[in-house]
C-alpha cells in the first residue's frame, strides 16, 4: 500500500458495452428458457425465481455502467464496490433463479437427459465441493490483494476483465453451493455449509482488516482510498454473506430420516 496515486487506468465505460450486451441477452434468453418450460402449476414460483435472476442481472450490469465503472477505474473504494456487487451481491440472486432447473424443464427430453449426467460427473462434482468454492471465491481476493496481480489487472484491461468474470464464476458457484436452488451433487448438510459461510465469513474480516492495516498488502493506491475500500469490503461483504445466509434457510428443505414403513396389523 502506497500513498500516491493510482497508476493511470483505462476508462473501461465504452469497453462495458459488450459485456452489458451480454448481461441483457442472458436476461433474455432465461426468459424464453421460463416461457418454453412454463407449467400453469409452477407460474406462481417461476415468478419469485424470474424476479431474482431479473434482479442479478440488473445489479451485474449496474456494476459494469457508469457511475459505477468509472468510479472503478479511478479510486480502489469504487473498485471494492464494483467487486462486491459482482462477486457477492449479483450472484446470489442469479443462482436463486434456478437457471439449470429452468433449463432442463425448457429442453427436450434427449438433450435435459445428457445435461444432468454431465452435471453429476466427477468434473462438476470435485468443483462445487466446499472448499474448492470456497478456495476460489476468498482465496482469490488473498491472490489479487496480496501479490502484485491487482496493479497488472489495472494496467492491463483483458486481465481486468478475466478477473471480472472470475469474481462472477466464482461469486455463482459459491452461491450455488451453499444456497442455490439448483441440485447441487454430493451438497453437504446445512451445518457444514454454514460451517462453511462463517469461514468465508471469517476470511473477508481478515483481508479487510489487512487492508486496512496495510499488512501483507501490495495495493497501488493512496492510504485513504485503501482503508476506505477496505471499510466496504467489511461492512458490506457482511451484508452481502448474512443475505446469502437467509438464502440458505429460505432454500433450505428438511429431509426426512426415516421413512414410513408398512406393518402388518399387530394381533390382539
Amino acid at each position: 500500500m502506497h500513498d500516491h496515486p493510482m497508476p493511470a487506468h483505462h476508462d473501461g465505460s465504452w469497453q462495458a458495452v459488450p459485456a452489458v450486451t451480454v448481461v441483457v441477452l442472458l436476461a433474455a434468453g432465461y426468459l424464453l428458457l421460463v416461457r418454453r418450460g412454463a407449467r400453469p402449476a409452477h407460474r406462481s414460483r417461476d415468478r419469485w425465481r424470474t424476479a431474482a435472476f431479473l434482479t442479478g442481472c440488473a445489479v451485474l450490469a449496474a456494476a459494469l455502467l457508469p457511475p459505477i465503472a468509472p468510479f472503478a477505474h479511478e479510486d480502489f473504494r469504487g473498485h471494492m464496490l464494483q467487486h462486491l456487487l459482482i462477486a457477492m451481491y449479483a450472484p446470489p440472486a442469479l443462482v436463486l433463479g434456478a437457471p439449470v432447473s429452468v433449463l432442463l424443464r425448457a429442453l427436450p427430453a434427449r438433450h435435459a437427459r445428457r445435461l444432468t449426467g454431465a452435471l453429476r460427473g466427477r468434473p462438476v462434482r470435485v468443483a462445487a465441493h466446499p472448499l474448492i468454492a470456497l478456495c476460489l471465491s476468498t482465496g482469490g481476493l488473498a491472490v489479487l490483494y496480496f501479490t502484485p496481480l491487482y496493479d497488472a489487472t489495472a494496467a492491463r484491461p483483458a486481465l481486468h476483465w478475466l478477473l471480472h468474470l472470475h469474481f462472477l464464476l466464482s461469486g455463482c458457484l459459491f452461491a450455488w453451493v451453499i444456497a442455490g436452488r439448483d441440485p447441487a451433487p454430493a451438497r453437504p448438510g446445512v451445518r457444514a455449509r454454514l460451517v462453511v459461510l462463517g469461514v468465508a465469513i471469517a476470511g473477508h474480516a481478515v483481508i479487510a482488516q489487512l487492508l486496512y492495516g496495510g499488512f501483507l498488502i501490495d495495493v497501488n493506491a493512496p492510504i485513504a482510498q485503501v482503508r476506505g475500500g477496505a471499510e466496504i469490503m467489511y461492512y458490506g461483504g457482511d451484508i452481502a454473506e448474512l443475505l446469502l445466509a437467509a438464502a440458505l434457510v429460505a432454500t433450505w428443505r428438511p429431509t426426512r430420516t426415516a421413512r414410513r414403513q408398512r406393518t402388518a396389523p399387530s394381533l390382539p
